[in-house]
């Protein structure tokens, strides 16, 4: 199986210049944590990410309102895989990076998709090389505590 097989299609995405009210109602609006933040609304080339606990965290947590750029909180450069890459890469990468969500994007960085934790249990129903097992050492690998 593969990222393409298991991915949301076409996910939202903000720019770094939206504010975070804006990214907020977003994410309400399409019943999700995670929205890539890419370069521009005609150019879908992923910058970042920005989760719902980036704004709780580095944003209110440190009394930024909802003014605040989506730059100023989102995770830059974020590792991302491609359509083709095996759901053992998407794993990976979400053990590596401890994240539930895995930006897919094309040969030339542009945002085709997103793929969660979510995606991964309900491919454990019905894909012979996705286990339950596997999405339990994933989410095991994302749930440990920080080092440092």
């Amino acid at each position: 199986m593969r990222a393409q097989d298991l991915m949301t299609m076409s996910p939202a995405c903000v720019t770094p210049d939206e504010d975070l009210r804006k990214v907020a109602q977003l994410m309400a609006e399409k019943d999700c944590g995670c929205i890539p933040v890419v370069d521009s609304s005609d150019n879908r080339r992923v910058v970042g990410v920005i989760t719902d606990r980036d704004i709780a965290i580095r944003a209110v947590a440190v009394g930024k309102g909802p003014e605040t750029r989506a730059r100023d909180v989102m995770t830059a450069d974020p590792r991302c895989c491609l359509p083709d890459d095996e759901v053992r890469t998407v794993e990976r990468v979400m053990a590596e990076q401890q994240v539930r969500r895995v930006v897919i994007v094309d040969d030339d960085g542009y945002c085709v998709g997103i793929v969660a934790t979510a995606d991964l249990a309900r491919a454990a129903d019905k894909a012979p090389d996705v286990t339950e097992s596997d999405v339990g050492r994933v989410v095991e690998a994302i749930s440990q505590p920080a080092s440092g």
